[in-house]
């Protein structure tokens, strides 16, 4: 444990100020079933979820939390955000059951003269009398000093005085949130500015609620804590006002692994709520975003991969298991043996060396034309590799496929037989149909003949993208025989023409005893 161990809470007010992200806005059904993941699973401290008097879709919202959050003793954990009006906005939180106010008071004396157009006094007057009334109705109040952070770098003796106003235990604030409204500040300058406020103002108890638009928010918020913020306050993916507030998953993270704090989230379902806000909330999640990125777990590198196989030595404190992921080692051009060997390994597969360095070889064909190859394409590569034979009475030097709507496929081919070349096009309904006229106009000129076509499949691996590799099975008759012959391609109809390739060689090598054509 270190000097800075201890325990701090976690506020998510993705449900609030996440929801003023640009082109956001939840549904009452998916608010509640956010609000149950955070607080049931993720076991934030605290949730704020909605301004008071915005709209009555809110209410709705905002009463379907509160009743679910009553039946499982959790009401006292769910806050909404009211302003300085006496009595509307209490009324309004008392409507749907709410039990606690985030008052937003003015914390600089530019906000309070130019947009309230009122002196310090008289803003103190109304949040007493706001305050007062929400206390009279059981209500408990932290309160916001919206603009802090400028208002403590432009006018100091106006946030010094208002504090002094209202710390007073008689006024009843539960919470002092300090927010830095605009993302202006930097970690010392928040570290300074806690530590002087703390001190200034002992007993009280200090929340930060930062924002990111100078991309300061998580070291913002190591600064805070380890000045001696009691409560930390983010959202989910960093949603939020311009560029969004603190990442939830970042600063769980960075408290725990920078300043060794106590918290109460489980760490274990932080991927789970990130991808359940990003599908509500219709913002895609990058796939490098650090813990909860699709990437952010994967080697590409040969390198890497073969010092985690000696000695996990690109591997830190910040491991897949803790988020319920996996490690993986990305197949593509940089491939090396070692990242070959750990996607075996994950699959339960075996290969011989010399296997292995046919497999690698063609994964770094594949890497130069795809843009990734997944653990899953894998099984496809190996049978591909291994099934073929080193017959290469015909080539396919060249081919170019078009298809359109209510149109004839058309094909164009440049192929090698034996040691000629030829060149030929076809029609037909489907590229592959196409190609198979296209590749009938040459072999029949050279009196060579086709096998039937009597079976076609195609599939990609179980939960494959739409880029995945295309594994591509058919199934020829020539007499008596069958021939099954697959091909491999990211595009289906190349993989056929593959399938189609080996089926050919492999005709010819029966049929002519191996040699290859004059």
């Amino acid at each position: 444990m270190t000097e800075y161990a201890r325990k701090i809470k976690i506020l998510d007010t993705t449900l609030r100020d996440g929801e003023q992200t640009q082109g956001v806005s939840f549904s009452p059904s998916e608010k509640l079933h956010i609000a149950q993941i955070l607080l049931q699973q993720v076991k934030v401290d605290r949730i704020e979820v909605a301004s008071a008097r915005v709209s009555e879709g809110e209410r709705i919202a905002v009463t379907g939390i509160l009743h679910w959050a009553q039946s499982h003793g959790l009401a006292d954990r769910v806050e909404v955000l009211g302003f300085v009006d006496f009595q509307d906005s209490v009324d309004w939180i008392r409507s749907t059951g709410g039990r606690v106010l985030n008052l937003l008071a003015k914390g600089s004396e530019k906000h309070c003269h130019q947009q309230l157009g009122k002196t310090l006094d008289q803003h103190l007057q109304d949040i007493r009398r706001t305050v007062g009334y929400a206390h009279e109705h059981g209500l408990t109040v932290n309160l916001y000093l919206e603009d802090w952070s400028n208002g403590y770098q432009d006018s100091r003796e106006y946030v010094y005085r208002m504090m002094e106003a209202l710390h007073d235990p008689a006024v009843g604030i539960a919470h002092f949130m300090l927010p830095d409204t605009l993302g202006v500040m930097t970690p010392d300058q928040v570290f300074d500015g806690f530590c002087d406020m703390i001190r200034r103002f002992p007993g009280a108890c200090f929340d930060f609620h930062p924002h990111n638009d100078y991309g300061l928010a998580t070291a913002n918020v190591l600064m805070a804590a380890r000045a001696g913020a009691t409560t930390i306050h983010c959202t989910v993916n960093c949603l939020g006002e311009r560029a969004g507030n603190a990442s939830l998953a970042e600063v769980v993270v960075n408290l725990k692994d920078r300043l060794d704090a106590v918290l109460s989230v489980d760490e274990c379902y932080l991927v789970h709520a990130s991808h359940l806000v990003g599908n509500f909330s219709g913002k895609r999640l990058a796939d490098n975003t650090p813990i909860t990125g699709a990437d952010v777990f994967t080697q590409t590198a040969g390198i890497h991969a073969d010092g985690d196989k000696k000695g996990n030595l690109y591997q830190t404190r910040l491991c897949p298991e803790r988020f319920a992921r996996d490690r993986s080692y990305a197949l593509g051009k940089m491939s090396g043996k070692a990242s070959l060997l750990k996607n075996l390994e994950r699959l339960g597969l075996t290969l011989s060396a010399a296997d292995q360095k046919k497999v690698l070889k063609r994964v770094v064909e594949l890497g130069d034309t795809k843009k990734g190859i997944t653990s899953e394409d894998l099984p496809f590569i190996i049978a591909e590799v291994l099934a073929s034979k080193d017959y290469d009475h015909i080539e396919l030097v060249n081919c170019s496929v078009t298809s359109g709507l209510d149109l004839e496929s058309t094909a164009s081919i440049r192929m090698r037989v034996g040691h000629e070349e030829y060149v030929s096009s076809g029609v037909g309904n489907g590229g592959f149909d196409a190609f198979m006229d296209a590749v009938h106009k040459v072999l029949d000129k050279l009196d060579i003949s086709i096998p039937e076509l009597v079976d076609y499949e195609v599939r990609i691996p179980h939960g494959g993208q739409t880029s995945a590799l295309t594994e591509c099975f058919i199934t020829w008759k020539t007499g008596d025989d069958i021939l099954r012959t697959r091909g491999v391609h990211a595009n289906q109809v190349f993989a056929a023409t593959k399938a189609t390739l080996r089926m050919l060689n492999v005709h010819m090598q029966k049929t002519r005893s191996a040699q290859p054509l004059d």
